[in-house]
């Protein structure tokens, strides 16, 4: 038996196979046909193909030798400014291997950069523009100070949307052999809200159970409660029953293994899904933001939960 991890074996090798990004996967690839790269800063959330792409870029740019030209360096392990200094000017001084004019170096999560290690990366960057070519991935490009987001053709990647995504598992389903039925596969856009990478590793965990891939079992594995679960709880609140709502919200936490956290987000995005007023729900989402904020700053998940409930209960008496 394989015992390959999904997300590399299926990690895209050509500017063809990648999913999603269409318009930017059509630009980069322009400019690669050309040899003529900028500095290149791709921005946006984790596990929609910002390393692929730039994978792809040397392996389309150097052929053969896109190894010895690309150095792929994660910001976030190694964050600081001596890291500037050593590892990437090292690499950035010396001529590319083969016949091409310069090597790329990929920064991963540039974004956990200190602001003293941006600006090394800046002089980096204008020293060695002759026979080095910089791409920056970062979740936050607020992030990034200015002078290095001038100097970069940024490219703002987004989510993939539900053609995308079932695209991807039925391709990968039919390499498998998995058996999966549209609700499993509405429940696995559902949990990957569009990350490529959640996806594979949710599709892998369950298939080390079954080769057919349900529903429930995607909730179960992913630690996501099944909408219609959680829609019953803030149902019970409506109708005024808060031990029933209580009672089956601690329920649904234990089953799928939730944090305090975790609930908030699914209950936010199914208040939009209740019979209540617009004015209603807006309120509700408000209170959301500032429960979620209570959670994160360590109050008591149970109290901040019932909170909320009893929210839900008022907007409806």
């Amino acid at each position: 038996m394989e015992h390959s991890i999904w997300i590399e074996k299926y990690r895209p090798q050509n500017f063809n196979e990648i999913r999603g990004q269409k318009e930017i996967v059509n630009r980069v690839k322009a400019l690669v046909e050309k040899q003529n790269l900028p500095h290149l800063m791709f921005t946006g959330p984790a596990g929609v193909g910002k390393t692929t792409l730039a994978i792809v870029i040397a392996k389309e740019f150097f052929g053969d030798t896109w190894k010895e030209n690309f150095l792929e360096l994660n910001a976030s392990d190694e964050r600081g400014i001596d890291v500037i200094r050593v590892k990437v000017k090292d690499f950035a001084r010396t001529k590319a291997l083969g016949d091409v004019p310069f090597k790329i170096i990929y920064l991963d999560e540039s974004d956990a950069l200190t602001k003293e290690a941006q600006q090394a990366l800046r002089r980096t960057m204008e020293n060695y523009t002759n026979n080095c070519r910089f791409i920056l991935a970062a979740n936050y490009s607020s992030k990034i100070i200015d002078p290095i987001q001038s100097r970069c053709a940024v490219f703002r990647f987004r989510p993939l949307d539900e053609a995308d995504v079932y695209e991807l598992i039925d391709s990968i389903a039919s390499k498998e052999n998995l058996t999966i039925d549209e609700k499993a596969k509405k429940a696995l856009f559902k949990v990957s809200q569009g990350d490529c990478r959640k996806l594979e590793n949710t599709m892998q965990s369950c298939y080390s159970m079954s080769n057919e891939i349900t529903e429930e079992s995607v909730y179960s594995i992913a630690s996501f409660a099944k909408p219609d679960e959680l829609k019953e709880v803030l149902k019970l609140a409506i109708d005024q029953k808060f031990e029933n709502a209580k009672s089956e919200l601690l329920k649904v936490m234990i089953k799928y293994g939730l944090a305090g956290t975790d609930i908030i987000k699914q209950i936010q995005s199914e208040v939009w899904n209740l019979d209540i007023s617009d004015d209603a729900k807006v309120k509700l989402i408000d209170k959301c933001g500032e429960i979620e904020f209570r959670l994160v700053e360590g109050s008591d998940e149970l109290i901040q939960l019932e909170a909320l409930l009893a929210q839900i209960m008022i907007s409806n008496s």
